[in-house]
């Protein structure tokens, strides 16, 4: 994959004037962030831009004023735009059916903005950067390069994505760069302390009692370096919860002494599960490339359509040999 320079595409935002923005299905804080962010920096600049979804964001992760307008489908014709963006999306076919249909009928520029190591590089302009803890984490440095305002409503929508992605600043890949972002952020006028605590401290008691069934389902295999915990359809029904409520849910086995990779095995349907990965020091990026999924070296996720046990060796077998 050859990465264009933040010169170019710097001057390819300063030189579109309508352009759809889009994110990964399912979206989390970074996609969000980073989507409606851009989004709304573009239009401060006097462009046309449409934030595409998916699906609705998060009620748990609304927590940003300026998250507000967006599209499920194209609301011009797909020949009135300029310039495509896609934003913490390592892959097309994750950006959902529809939108992914309006992407591949787009004959003009595209563009993809993303820090997943799996991404390989599937537009025509290129930004990605593995290095950075998440996208958000990137954007700030466009902006400056193309003269863009942040503003205290983009700021936040910036933070949102870095503290989130970040772990609240917990992962290991957080670099000395992450924090002169967030520093920049919060010179710009974002709330870190208000979004951090909202995202990480702050949980109903609905998300509360779900925490607790997903704790009774903690697993270990491969003595004990392997900790899996699952979440059911059943579990969001009787809790009035959805998937929404299990931020962070992945990342405490890790606490655990011993535990060097966590799974979180999600029900969606009948014998189709989500799988999220975390480590301390394994490659789950290759465990998640092995089923079709990816991300990062430390955190990645994975679709499986089979039977729960099978998943279960399936996954197993997979960190295995990265152990």
């Amino acid at each position: 994959m050859r990465n264009n320079s933040l010169s170019e595409i710097s001057s390819l935002l300063k030189n579109a004037k309508n352009i759809a923005l889009t994110c990964h299905v399912r979206p989390d804080g970074d996609a969000l962030g980073s989507g409606f962010g851009l989004c709304a920096a573009l239009k401060n600049a006097g462009k046309k831009a449409y934030m595409l979804l998916d699906e609705e964001p998060p009620q748990r992760l609304q927590i940003i004023s300026g998250m507000g307008e967006f599209y499920k489908y194209l609301p011009v014709p797909v020949n009135e735009i300029d310039l495509f963006i896609t934003l913490d999306c390592a892959d097309i076919t994750r950006l959902g059916d529809d939108i992914c249909l309006s992407y591949h009928q787009f004959k003009g520029k595209t563009l993809n903005i993303d820090h997943h190591v799996s991404n390989q590089g599937f537009a025509k302009y290129n930004y990605v950067v593995p290095s950075s803890t998440a996208t958000c984490e990137i954007l700030p440095s466009i902006l400056n390069s193309a003269g863009f305002e942040i503003t205290e409503e983009i700021a936040n929508l910036f933070a949102l994505g870095l503290i989130t992605d970040s772990g609240n600043f917990t992962h290991k890949d957080v670099s000395s760069n992450t924090y002169r972002v967030a520093a920049q952020l919060k010179d710009c006028g974002a709330d870190l302390y208000t979004i951090g605590y909202k995202m990480f401290n702050n949980q109903s008691k609905a998300r509360a009692t779900l925490y607790r069934r997903v704790l009774n389902t903690l697993r270990f295999e491969l003595d004990d370096k392997l900790a899996f915990m699952t979440i059911t359809q059943k579990d969001f029904l009787e809790t009035g919860t959805d998937k929404s409520q299990t931020e962070g849910f992945v990342d405490y086995p890790l606490s655990i002494d011993g535990v060097e990779v966590s799974v979180s095995i999600m029900e969606v349907r009948k014998n189709q599960y989500k799988v999220s990965l975390r480590s301390r020091n394994a490659d789950v990026n290759a465990v998640a490339s092995r089923f079709g999924g990816g991300g990062h070296v430390l955190a990645s996720g994975c679709m499986l359509c089979c039977e729960y046990e099978e998943v279960i060796d399936r996954i197993t077998h997979a960190v295995y040999q990265q152990l």
